[in-house]
């Protein structure tokens, strides 16, 4: 059996002792010795702890971003394909212990991982628009882009507080989320 990649093995052990201990109880040094690696390793392999959270985000938002993409299957129509992506994403965050260790964290501890995910969630928004966005492409809608994007951005941001902030089940509020896109698909004038 062949062993990880470096990088996948760092992210994992950070994973780990973020679930462990929150983000606060991260150290490049303790990530090294999870690992089996000399803390300049770690350095050499991902940067600063700010880069090595950002890399932690982005591999979580990659593996939600699966989730998004298989809710796109098969779908016969953009809210369909909403509605599965969603309900996927937010159960998916329901399960994860390190989005729940993040959030956790985020009621009275120090953390970096949160405002990655909410105060600065430029590189985040861009990537989840981007997927949804080719993703949403096939179906041809019959709106300007602008339209297709701004309304992209709007879902992608409300999926992303209901993983921080749930206020209903998972099915719900992505049943909420694609009556609302397919109440505005039906409202288009027909030629």
């Amino acid at each position: 059996m062949t062993e990880a990649p470096l990088l996948e093995r760092i992210l994992d052990a950070t994973a780990a002792l973020t679930i462990e201990g929150g983000w606060a109880s991260v150290s490049m040094g303790r990530v090294a010795a999870a690992v089996g690696v000399s803390r300049q390793t770690v350095h050499t392999e991902v940067g600063t702890k700010v880069e090595l959270a950002e890399a932690l985000v982005i591999r979580e938002v990659e593996a939600f971003l699966a989730e998004v993409g298989a809710g796109f299957e098969g779908a016969a129509d953009v809210p369909e394909a909403i509605e599965r992506s969603i309900t996927r994403v937010l159960t998916r965050s329901q399960q994860s212990p390190l989005v729940r260790a993040v959030v956790s964290s985020s009621h009275g501890a120090d953390t970096e991982l949160l405002p990655l995910l909410t105060t600065r969630p430029g590189h985040l928004l861009q990537l989840a628009s981007a997927a949804v966005s080719g993703l949403v492409a096939p179906f041809a809608l019959p709106l300007p882009q602008a339209r297709i994007d701004a309304t992209i951005e709007v879902i992608v941001r409300v999926t992303l507080s209901q993983v921080m902030h749930p206020t209903g089940a998972p099915g719900e509020v992505a049943e909420h989320l694609a009556w609302l896109v397919r109440s505005a698909l039906d409202s288009l004038p027909t030629d």
